[in-house]
């Protein structure tokens, strides 16, 4: 389930550098977080997912997800980007 930790990741970052996590899947994982189902009511810029135990910074999961960046898309949506 995308919104659940990856093993111990509590960070964002954590699951963006997983080495194990395909590219499609972190940014799954990521794109979960940020979303605003995850807001904290009192603090809509933190999110917290469940299994974390202390929310983080949309800013951090929005940076997470931009540093997985391109990785393993296809040529043809890489071409459409540039």
């Amino acid at each position: 389930m995308p919104g659940k930790p990856v093993g111990s990741a509590r960070h964002p970052f954590t699951i963006a550098a997983h080495p194990t996590l395909e590219p499609e899947v972190k940014r799954a994982i990521l794109a979960n977080w940020a979303s605003d189902v995850h807001a904290v009511e009192s603090c809509p810029t933190l999110r917290q997912p469940p299994g974390l135990d202390e929310p983080v910074s949309l800013d951090a999961v929005l940076g997470a997800l931009k540093s997985v960046g391109r990785e393993g898309l296809p040529g043809d949506i890489l071409a459409d980007r540039d």
